[in-house]
């Protein structure tokens, strides 16, 4: 993923931290896409766009998977969830990301990650 995002010019505006809080939440969104989104399925195909604007950079990521509520998705931080393996994506990606919104569409879902430049 770092070679993909590294490749992104106007994404130098960004500063470290914020870059790498962008890294993380957009793996955590690829791997969910890869692993829930889609069942781990090698037929199935994760798209990835990204927009660039003067002020912003945004993330689409778009699996084949039947959707879900991220509403149900329970807090990690829950004392009898803090020692599981996984159950972080979708925490981290809300509290890395400026803007974070999910949309289930008729052959998948869409996660919008947005990072304001500032």
């Amino acid at each position: 993923m770092e070679p993909f995002v590294g490749s992104i010019e106007s994404l130098r505006l960004l500063d470290e931290q914020r870059y790498y809080n962008m890294l993380v939440a957009l793996t955590e969104a690829v791997n969910n896409a890869i692993i829930h989104g889609n069942g781990a399925d090698p037929s199935k195909v994760v798209e990835l766009q990204v927009q660039t604007s003067a002020t912003e950079v945004i993330f689409l990521v778009i699996d084949s998977g039947s959707g879900f509520n991220p509403d149900d998705v329970p807090d990690p931080r829950q004392p009898d969830l803090l020692l599981l393996d996984g159950g972080r994506g979708v925490f981290l990606i809300k509290h890395l990301a400026d803007v974070v919104e999910f949309f289930p569409t008729t052959s998948g879902m869409t996660v919008l990650i947005k990072f304001y430049f500032v």
